[in-house]
């Protein structure tokens, strides 16, 4: 049998050996990564893109993509912080509402993304590239400065634990478990149905259509998850953040064996790929490269991962 046989359907397999390749240099370059502080700190770095990166899985999945996900971050930040701002009070209720104010502004970015790609027939990178600069202006509307905190008890509960438990892996877990359920429903067949093949898809009764929206509300629930995240890491609002989250994501479903052309891969092979890409920045920072050669190694050991995942898929 050879290797590509191997790991036909299992092209995480590869990523799963390139990200104990990485923990092995890394935990050289820095003696204490296996201690309980570092490893927490490193998974709330690295939690915003694996969140992003499983629900732009769903979308690509299916055909498409969203680059507007970094946005929708931004958008949901600045809802929540003012919201709870707005009720002026730092009590669990004000708290509570903000959140839920945050996650449906995320379902209602993804609705119009997908009734614009899905229902109008745009173009998917185009559509949500003008979609994500429209969902930063209304950020920055909403939010004109950085800087309006959140109530102390928001950030205390991200940053503390549950059961003994950090509260950031009991997130982390739920990701998983998400994962694993979404992976047994007919919706993850569809999805992958419609990205192989749309029109037989459509010819066999699928609801192209519908199956096409609902993983634009996946991928942005899961950004507005996210957003989330960062907001008990920052403790503040920011219509700035999440920039770069968009590209990222992309190169972590890469990472981790989906086909941009959709009908293949899988949103726990996008979990390896983001944990991947945060630590290779790991292994970089702590290589002690200069700053100005930072950026620049990063691009070429995550293009070279990228090209490898690419080859072995089509082989």
């Amino acid at each position: 049998m050879t290797l590509a046989n191997a790991l036909k359907g299992r092209v995480w397999l590869v990523t799963l050996a390139a990200l104990i390749v990485l923990v092995i240099v890394n935990a050289y370059l820095q003696s204490n990564l296996f201690t309980p502080r570092v490893l927490k700190s490193n998974l709330t770095v690295f939690l915003p893109l694996v969140l992003i990166a499983v629900g732009q899985t769903y979308v690509i999945l299916a055909g498409d993509i969203d680059l507007s996900v970094g946005a929708i971050v931004a958008l949901v930040n600045v809802v929540t912080v003012t919201v709870i701002a707005g009720i002026g009070t730092e009590d669990a209720a004000a708290v509570l509402a903000g959140i839920l104010a945050g996650l449906a502004t995320g379902v209602a970015c993804g609705l119009f993304n997908g009734f614009l790609v899905a229902a109008l027939r745009l173009q998917p990178i185009v559509a949500t590239f003008a979609t994500g600069i429209l969902f930063s202006g209304i950020a920055l509307r909403v939010l004109p400065t950085a800087g309006l905190p959140v109530p102390a008890p928001y950030w205390r509960t991200y940053a503390g634990g549950l059961f003994a438990l950090p509260v950031v892996l009991w997130i982390f877990i739920a990701v998983l478990i998400a994962v694993g359920i979404l992976g047994a429903r007919p919706f993850l067949r569809h999805l992958t149905a419609v990205g192989g093949h749309r029109a037989a898809a459509f010819q066999t009764g699928l609801a192209v259509t519908r199956v096409r929206i609902g993983g634009y509300v996946l991928a942005a629930l899961f950004s507005a998850v996210a957003s989330l995240c960062l907001t008990g890491e920052t403790a503040s609002g920011d219509p700035l953040m999440g920039g770069s989250l968009a590209l990222g994501s992309v190169s972590a479903v890469v990472l981790g064996g989906t086909a941009l052309s959709g009908g293949s891969g899988s949103a726990f092979g996008s979990v390896l790929g983001a944990l991947v890409i945060g630590m290779i920045g790991n292994v970089i920072f702590f290589a002690g490269l200069p700053f100005e050669y930072q950026t620049l190694v990063k691009g070429v050991i995550t293009l070279a991962a990228l090209a490898g995942g690419v080859v072995i898929a089509r082989r």
